[in-house]
């Protein structure tokens, strides 16, 4: 009797404990590593893969074009490091076709706790996938760093910053292209499941103009910027799987940003190996 009494104890108490910490996690911390325009500083927990599709339809002076993305994110052995990779592929008025590939690394640097943020640097591969006669590329390798952190700053808000540059090197055998983005956004968590986002980005870009040669290459530069309201919900399914849907509308802020948008966004993320029971991330 006395063990039985013992053991239901036991239980209570731990069925305490899980409730208690149940109560006292942000609700904050119910979607995370799902922005649209900003990256999280979340890397995959192990033994969890997501699947991310982006469709942006972005609209300028009449003119409407596509650009879908096809990102997968894996843990490589534990969450400290995270393979992925992106295949964008763009739809404009008078052509299509696959665009630049990317392949990236990134190191959980800093995991998020009660005063330190998250930190996750990106080094990227960009591959001369795309026709560069069209616009879709540039015709060489580039290289692609970014520098996202994030923090939960309260039970509801999190606030996430991105700086990055990408280099193109020797583009038709002559000049190195230089580009930088800058972002930040703010997240407000109605629920656990339900989020409300303000993302702003910021590029400054070079590109060779169009029409020059190679023996008279000019060098064209663009600043765009956009601010986009936005929302995203998200499923939990059983066996730790969660689908999160949203959408955004990015307003262009200056002379070379699209003028308007529509933005959806698709992932969906499942264990692929048995491992200890999730964490929310």
């Amino acid at each position: 009797m006395r063990e039985a009494v013992f053991a239901l104890l036991t239980v209570a108490g731990l069925l305490s404990r899980v409730a208690t910490s149940i109560a006292s996690e942000p609700l904050a911390k119910g979607i995370q590593d799902n922005s649209f325009f900003i990256e999280e500083a979340y890397n995959q927990e192990p033994g969890v893969v997501q699947h991310i599709l982006n469709v942006p339809i972005n609209f300028t002076n009449g003119a409407r074009d596509i650009a879908p993305s096809f990102t997968q994110e894996w843990p490589v052995f534990s969450q400290l490091h995270q393979f992925s990779y992106t295949i964008p592929y763009i739809f404009t008025e008078d052509d299509n076709g696959i665009a630049d590939v990317q392949l990236n690394y990134r190191l959980q640097a800093l995991t998020e706790d009660e005063y330190t943020p998250a930190f996750a640097p990106r080094f990227s591969l960009v591959l001369p996938t795309g026709n560069e006669h069209e616009g879709f590329g540039t015709g060489v390798v580039g290289y692609q760093f970014n520098l996202p952190f994030s923090k939960i700053v309260s039970d509801r808000w999190t606030l996430n910053f991105n700086a990055g540059m990408t280099v193109f090197p020797n583009v038709r055998n002559s000049r190195h292209l230089m580009n930088y983005n800058l972002g930040a956004s703010a997240i407000y968590a109605v629920s656990r499941d339900f989020n409300l986002m303000l993302e702003t980005v910021a590029g400054w870009n070079e590109d060779i103009a169009e029409g020059a040669f190679a023996l008279d290459e000019s060098v064209e530069r663009t600043a765009s910027a956009i601010v986009s309201p936005g929302a995203r919900y998200a499923f939990n399914l059983p066996n730790d799987v969660q689908l999160v849907i949203g959408a955004a509308l990015p307003i262009g802020l200056t002379a070379d940003s699209p003028d308007w948008g529509v933005f959806f966004y698709f992932s969906f993320e499942h264990p692929f190996i048995r491992t200890e029971p999730r964490c929310s991330k």
